[in-house]
């Protein structure tokens, strides 16, 4: 799709079933309001006479339990918008928290797949904390500005977790939340702007975070679809989904109280049923509607919804409401909005009674079908309600508050029609997407103008060596260094493929003191030298140092700031003058009288630094700008040099070498470096443990990988094969 006048907006959005039609809302926990909002915001930009292209970035899967759909690379959401699907990790669906080690690769694919189009594009906007990952190392790697919303947040999902009793280990066993946390304060930190769609989202939730910069965030509600969510015309009890749930009641006529949601424990359904089964005289006023995802055994769901829905099988028993209470066991797509017409034709009220809600877009759906709301106080519902005011708000942990709000509203006709004409004019005023992307364009059009121009890359024409197909990178201090005779051995090797490979070395060292380890051990002087823990790139034969790149890092970087308030932090001592650089400030740390790692990157963050940190050997620490590091510059190097991430050898074992070695890179660490910062990595594959030490670790690898001919890891065979 060509890339003409307007902007190019590429939204990140990596967990889930996301497709063009019929979304599967509600199947499990990755398929709710998350990914039927970056579909709807994908369309409303492309429809946008500003706009010139969005491409929706998430992840292919191949999985013979879910749609061939997904398996597909393209799909169009509109003229000027497509689905882009990229593989990363195994091609079966699996759940967001199983991840983490893969959307590195689903980074390289999408630069690869970006570096590809006509131009960089204005903007990237990261959804979740995992499509924020992404979305930040694009930015950071582009020099485009960086969107971020979080949807929902991980430091407000660990309180949750932690009030339902479960324990903290149990959380991040199963949930990884702070690696999900940190992800989510690098992307904070370093984010042009965040939108978020209430207030309550930037005071409340927002506000727990250390980077919490109020005047980077923008309250930009999204919209509805009014064309599929609108009120009854007729003919709605004749369809199949209405004839299911007249199986269920007694009096399927009477007024229905709906609830829809996914089957989770924070949707409080069971509250709700609690609500209802103590109120007699609601119970003989309406019909209680709860739709709660598909199903085929309730025994072979995932426990947390094999939880809620046998606790409401239980209830509905406890309190005798057969006859009473709808439960259809499967919906299609467009049965979601029948349910609202029918709730508003039988005059009605919709009710979410979650006990946290970001937002509430079940609540604008029901408000453009013409249905009056009662809604949770807590979080987005208080916005939505003062816009439309069309219900009532209550506290989702009072039953008895709950129920009164119900029978408010269905006692009372006069009532419930004034609320009816106030949601509908209100959705239509507030919410429409068409208002979403008017105000969503004008932000990015303001960011596009103030953001630092993207890196120049220079014309492929100029670009020396084209015959150079691959390279090794590798750290000098414990890496390459150690083992004589197998450095030597490395250094013939190298130099009889010097037309075939690029040799690279990437340290936390200064030029001077590697040139100097270099000369030491008879190094040769390498095609590109990264030092300073990825701040300082340099290019043979004349070590020209490359200025675009020190021009890229030097966003958002404050020297001076980050030297005052780490000048406060116990235990940690500046390392000498000449260990420092314009972009890197380095201390020797004794952690046994210093904060952590972790509470460090809390102090930066809380002064609104936004920078990394690498900790290594147990004993230096240094801090760089945020769009620097050692995998950063080495990506760079890559794009200039085009030379596929897949075609690199990277060789590293302290903490500065993780992002390098996570990704497409052919990674390795070698035998003297396996118990030390790197070990955590054991699980993220292609990365190789070599048994050799030092050099002969990277030698051992080069035969792992076929380095010197396919230069591809190994075909993996199943053990029990």
């Amino acid at each position: 799709m060509p890339v003409t006048d307007g902007l190019y907006i590429v939204l990140t959005s990596v967990h889930g079933l996301i497709r063009a039609n019929k979304l599967e809302l509600g199947r499990d926990a990755d398929t709710g309001g998350q990914t039927k909002y970056v579909v709807e915001l994908a369309r409303a930009l492309a429809n946008h006479e500003a706009v010139a292209r969005v491409d929706l970035l998430t992840r292919r899967l191949v999985d013979d339990e879910i749609s061939s759909d997904y398996a597909a690379s393209q799909q169009s959401l509109a003229a000027k918008a497509n689905i882009i699907r990229l593989d990363a990790g195994p091609e079966a669906y699996i759940r967001k928290e199983e991840l983490w080690d893969h959307l590195d690769n689903f980074a390289d694919n999408a630069l690869a797949y970006l570096r590809q189009q006509e131009r960089v594009p204005d903007v990237i906007h990261g959804h979740y904390a995992d499509g924020g990952y992404v979305a930040l190392r694009l930015a950071n790697q582009l020099g485009a500005p960086l969107v971020f919303t979080g949807h929902s947040l991980g430091r407000v999902k660990r309180r949750r977790l932690l009030a339902s009793g479960l324990g903290r280990r149990d959380i991040e066993t199963q949930y990884h939340i702070s690696r999900r946390v940190s992800v989510e304060e690098d992307t904070l930190a370093a984010a042009d702007l965040v939108v978020v769609s209430t207030r309550n989202e930037i005071e409340e939730q927002y506000g727990l975070y250390d980077h919490y910069s109020p005047h980077h965030m923008q309250v930009i509600p999204p919209g509805t679809d009014l064309e599929t969510f609108k009120p009854p015309r007729g003919g709605e009890w004749n369809t199949p989904a209405a004839k299911d749930l007249v199986t269920f009641l007694r009096d399927p006529f009477k007024p229905m109280i709906l609830a829809l949601s996914r089957p989770d424990e924070r949707k409080n359904i069971s509250g709700l049923l609690e609500a209802y089964g103590e109120s007699t005289e609601l119970q003989q006023l309406a019909n209680l509607v709860i739709v709660a995802g598909n199903r085929d055994d309730i025994r072979e769901m995932d426990s947390g919804p094999q939880k809620v829905l046998t606790e409401l099988l239980l209830l509905i028993d406890s309190y005798n409401l057969y006859g009473n209470v709808a439960y259809p066991k499967r919906h299609g797509h467009s049965d979601v909005p029948l349910f609202y017409r029918l709730a508003a034709s039988s005059h009605g009220v919709f009710i979410n009674p979650a006990l946290t809600e970001p937002f509430g877009l079940t609540l604008l759906e029901a408000a453009a079908s013409g249905v009056p709301v009662v809604a949770t106080e807590d979080g987005g519902p208080q916005d939505i309600l003062e816009h439309c005011r069309n219900g009532i708000l209550v506290d989702p942990l009072d039953a008895s508050a709950m129920a009164k709000a119900l029978l408010k509203i269905l006692s009372d006709a006069t009532r419930w029609q004034q609320l009816v004409d106030n949601g509908l004019e209100g959705v239509q005023e507030f919410y429409s997407w068409q208002a979403h992307a008017d105000t969503y364009v004008q932000h990015l059009q303001t960011l596009s103008r103030q953001h630092v121009a993207p890196i120049a890359r220079p014309p492929t024409t100029k670009r020396p060596m084209l015959y150079h197909d691959r390279a090794i990178f590798t750290d000098l201090d414990q890496s390459l260094l150690g083992d004589p005779k197998a450095l030597a051995q490395l250094i013939r090797e190298v130099r009889e493929h010097r037309q075939q490979v690029t040799f690279g070395i990437a340290t936390g060292r200064a030029l001077e003191s590697a040139l100097r380890m270099m000369k030491r051990y008879g190094i040769p002087q390498p095609d590109a030298l990264i030092t300073s823990v990825g701040t300082e790139i340099y290019y043979a034969p004349q070590l020209t140092s490359d200025l675009a790149w020190a021009k890229h890092i030097d966003y958002l970087w404050q020297r001076q700031k980050v030297s005052k308030v780490m000048s406060d932090v116990p235990g940690c001592k500046l390392q000498p003058k000449s260990s420092q650089s314009a972009f890197k400030l380095s201390y020797y740390i004794d952690l046994t009288q210093s904060p952590s790692h972790e509470e460090i990157n809390s102090l930066l963050l809380q002064a609104e630094l936004a920078v990394n940190t690498f900790l290594s050997f147990g004993q230096f620490l240094d801090v760089v700008p945020v769009r620097a590091s050692k995998g950063f510059a080495l990506r760079y190097f890559s794009d200039q040099w085009q030379i596929p991430l897949e075609r690199i050898l990277v060789a590293g074992g302290s903490g500065t070498d993780e992002d390098m070695i996570r990704g497409n890179t052919l990674a390795v660490v070698v035998g003297n470096r396996h118990e030390e910062e790197l070990a955590h990595l054991s699980d993220v594959e292609p990365l190789y443990y070599a048994s050799g030490n030092y050099a002969g670790g990277i030698l051992e690898a080069i035969d792992h990988y076929d380095f010197f001919g396919d230069c591809k890891p190994p075909v993996r065979r199943d053990s029990n094969a």
